[in-house]
């Protein structure tokens, strides 16, 4: 028997044992469309990681347009290598190429459930192994504005963050640097892994996974199982952004945070940065408040004590000419008893001693005219109104040197007619900066 005869004996018995059509599970090892309109495919069956079964397949050009749209429309992805399909076939044996299968029909639910099931399974074994609540326990900062963004520099969902971000109306300002990945296909998660990782070395508030909508299997990377452990292991807090409302993925559960749209994860930092504005105009009325009861508190002590001074001065000045005029007259009487006839005498001693009683008045009177210039001087609305202003730092106290001012507090000025918060943009000390203009 030559070989011709045994291959024709062959593809006979095969011809009587296979004469149907046959759904075989295989996934799709190579793919080779050719100019002719045919397509060439190897199918393969793994088990453990190796190959156990091999065999050659082709689709016809009447069918191969027909059944890769079927294909496509059904699940959002074109056949390719590398994924699991359930294809009907005929067995066909040559002489010249041995065994191949000719392709009739796929069925694209297949493809679905088997992901379906991998995911399942990876949730399963996330969840068993602690890695679902790893991310939650970090703490976000409340001012995040230096973010990592993981995405394609193409993608139109981070050009809508981008710009939504950035040109808010309130004048916030980000720091955003992006690493580039693959955001479907099967090199996807190895590609947003290395960036997270990446991004991770450096010194970010959170980083970013933004990917706009897509169909199921576009979006099938973010619920690879290696990269759910990546998100969940990173130090940093992890907010995702991908796909449309009805998509829920392993990325968004481990994730520290996920919403779903990137315009939606632009407005988590809006937010933050206005609710931290509200805290700050709330702290800054609670201090000028504060300010006022002060400066209340301290013009009634004032007020109280020129009164005080001013009685002691007025009882002071009466005691005194109340003495004088007792010292008078027994000098008077004494002089008459003892020199009856010095009559002129006692008129110069007289005068004399009125005009010292009088400048003694006067320096009584100078002492107390001083001492309420003082006062008056030492009256803050006094100050005030020089053009002076009273300053108040963050703990509502006065401030008294710039030692206790940082860039970025916030502070109150109190002018005679009212007051006002500030920003403080710079600081300058005579000590170390007296060689700077002050330009504000």
């Amino acid at each position: 028997m030559d070989l011709l005869e045994l291959q024709t004996r062959i593809k006979e018995s095969v011809a009587q044992a296979f004469p149907g059509r046959y759904w075989v599970k295989a996934e799709i090892a190579s793919w080779s469309p050719r100019s002719n309109g045919h397509c060439y495919l190897s199918l393969v069956q793994s088990r453990l990681g190796k190959p156990v079964a091999e065999s050659r397949a082709m689709i016809w050009k009447w069918k191969y347009p027909v059944l890769t749209r079927f294909f496509e429309q059904a699940t959002g992805e074109p056949l390719r290598s590398g994924i699991t399909v359930l294809v009907q076939v005929q067995v066909s044996f040559s002489e010249l190429y041995g065994v191949s299968l000719f392709i009739e029909d796929i069925d694209p639910a297949f493809t679905l459930g088997e992901k379906a099931l991998e995911r399942k399974r990876a949730i399963e074994k996330l969840t068993a192994d602690g890695y679902m609540d790893m991310q939650k326990e970090l703490a976000l900062p409340d001012l995040p504005r230096r973010l990592a963004v993981v995405t394609s520099l193409t993608a139109a969902g981070y050009q809508d963050f981008r710009n939504h971000l950035q040109n808010n109306p309130q004048g916030y300002a980000f720091r955003l640097d992006l690493f580039e990945a693959l955001m479907q296909g099967e090199q996807a998660p190895a590609s947003i892994s290395a960036a997270l990782m990446d991004a991770a070395e450096k010194n970010y508030d959170a980083i970013l996974i933004l990917r706009g909508g897509g169909s199921e299997l576009d979006l099938a990377c973010f619920d690879d199982f290696d990269l759910a452990v990546t998100i969940a292991t990173l130090p940093v807090p992890v907010i995702t952004a991908i796909g449309h409302d009805k998509d829920v993925h392993i990325a968004d559960m481990v994730a520290h945070r996920s919403v779903k749209t990137p315009t939606a994860l632009a407005d988590v930092f809006l937010e933050a940065f206005q609710a931290q504005d509200v805290l700050l105009d709330r702290l800054g009325q609670r201090v000028m408040a504060a300010a006022r009861q002060v400066l209340s508190r301290e013009e009634l002590k004032l007020g109280g004590a020129e009164s005080r001074m001013h009685r002691a001065l007025q009882g002071r000045v009466s005691a005194l000419e109340m003495r004088l005029q007792k010292s008078l007259g027994r000098i008077s009487r004494g002089l008459l008893l003892k020199h009856g006839q010095v009559a002129a005498l006692k008129d110069a001693v007289q005068h004399r001693i009125q005009f010292a009683a009088l400048s003694r008045i006067s320096a009584e009177y100078s002492k107390l005219a001083l001492k309420e210039a003082l006062v008056k001087a030492s009256d803050p609305r006094n100050i005030l109104a020089m053009g002076y202003v009273l300053v108040t730092g963050k703990d509502n106290k006065v401030l008294k040197t710039v030692d206790k001012v940082a860039v970025g507090d916030r502070i109150g000025v109190r002018f005679s007619d009212g007051s006002l918060t500030a920003k403080v943009d710079e600081v300058y000390s005579e000590t170390s900066d007296n060689h700077k203009v002050n330009i504000a």
